[in-house]
């Protein structure tokens, strides 16, 4: 069995209790170090109780043999650019379990946050049983091959963390990808009424005058034609999403009221374009860019849950891997951030020939990828597919893992 050295004066629970936790390399947090000298509020990390008491359990008892993944390696050193996820799935037969790894040895990885390039993970594999430990080897024992561990402070900026899944994918949606809940609210919005010279499009750097109401905002972005998004089961209307254009800043506030003559007088705002997905036409609607909210949640199941895709996001009439997708249930469902769902692909209706009357059979549907709920709204959310063995398109099915 593993044993780590005896070092009162700096154990690693007692290194562990100096640090203050650290969130994700995604979270908007201010970066701050990892040590004793350090003043910080401790973030509120999203763990739920149910998440805590599977640890608990989990780390008197370890996790059985069983349940590792098939080559999970007997130590690993965490590599800058590693996610939590990929992490997980070394070890575990089902990444999305992710407090059974946190749980193996709750002493010495109390937070799943905790995790940085350069740390060693070693798994004890004793009595059918498997635990996570932590440290640096620093000897080989003379009987049973036992190695001790040296406890190590590690110091760094939050940016150092590992994520939970590619942040990198996700974080532009959270400007671009999104769900209004009715038509009317880009409807009524400010609009683009112009653009310089009369030209039909404008581009990055370029300016458009708009009118409506900005509500003494400064930073927008611009949309598109608004398409309902209808429930593939019961044709219900789950929202409106629509096209993303760009993004603009405005440089001087519009005016609408009377002049000194008595006269009506209008003068739109001017918006400088900031960013372009596609050109900026005349009627493109404005919607305030949103506080940053973008927050990575490790990765875990739901009790239960089924549904269909809506949507792929974007022109595309398939997806794949790294692509994001609406599905048709939201927070009125259950469906939280970090929800991981497991992707259906049905199976096909054939005629058996081996059968005289060459009846009709239909295939078993098979399970093929998975899916990370990064948005969600009230009727839908937006997930992004971390695997996927074939095309995934609109109507495929989905369950808990």
């Amino acid at each position: 069995m593993w044993e780590r050295r005896s070092r009162p004066e700096c154990t690693l629970e007692t290194v562990l209790k100096t640090l203050h936790a650290l969130t994700l390399a995604a979270s908007i947090s201010l970066g701050l170090l990892a040590s004793a000298s350090v003043q910080a509020q401790v973030p509120n990390f999203p763990i739920s109780a149910q998440q805590k008491a599977t640890a608990q359990q989990v780390s008197e008892a370890g996790v059985p043999l069983s349940e590792l993944a098939p080559n999970a390696p007997d130590s690993h050193t965490v590599k800058r650019g590693e996610t939590l996820w990929g992490i997980s799935g070394l070890f575990l037969k089902s990444p999305w379990r992710w407090p059974e790894l946190w749980g193996m040895n709750l002493q010495q990885i109390r937070n799943p946050h905790l995790i940085f390039p350069g740390q060693v993970l070693y798994l004890d594999k004793s009595n059918g049983r498997a635990r996570l430990r932590l440290g640096t080897p620093i000897s080989s024992g003379t009987s049973g091959g036992d190695v001790k561990l040296s406890p190590r402070v590690r110091e760094g900026s939050l940016t150092d963390a590992i994520a939970t899944v590619p942040v990198h994918l996700l974080e532009p949606f959270f400007n671009e990808a999104v769900i209004f809940n009715n038509g009317d609210e880009l409807v009524k919005a400010p609009r683009v009424i112009a653009t310089q010279e009369g030209r039909v499009l404008a581009s990055r750097g370029e300016s458009v005058y708009v009118r409506g109401d900005t509500e003494g905002r400064k930073e927008f972005r611009l949309f598109r034609e608004p398409k309902p998004l209808r429930d593939p089961d019961t044709r219900e209307v789950l929202g409106y999403e629509a096209q993303y254009v760009g993004a603009g800043d405005l440089t001087r506030e519009g005016v609408e009221g009377t002049g000194a003559d008595g006269k009506p007088l209008i003068v739109p705002g001017t918006l400088q374009i900031t960013r372009v997905r596609q050109e900026v036409m005349v009627s493109d609607r404005l919607s305030p860019v949103p506080p940053r909210e973008f927050e990575s949640v490790v990765p875990r199941a739901p009790a239960q849950m089924a549904g269909a895709i809506v949507s792929i996001y974007g022109e595309a009439l398939t997806a794949g891997q790294n692509q994001i997708v609406v599905i048709n249930r939201g927070t009125r469902d259950g469906v939280e951030k970090g929800h991981v769902l497991a992707l259906w692909r049905a199976g096909a209706e054939i005629r058996d020939i081996t059968d005289p009357d060459k009846r009709s059979v239909k295939l078993p549907d098979e399970r093929h990828g998975l899916l990370y709920v990064f948005r969600p709204f009230e009727k839908m959310s937006y997930a992004l597919i971390l695997s996927v063995q074939e095309p995934v398109k609109p109507g495929d099915r989905f369950t808990q893992p």
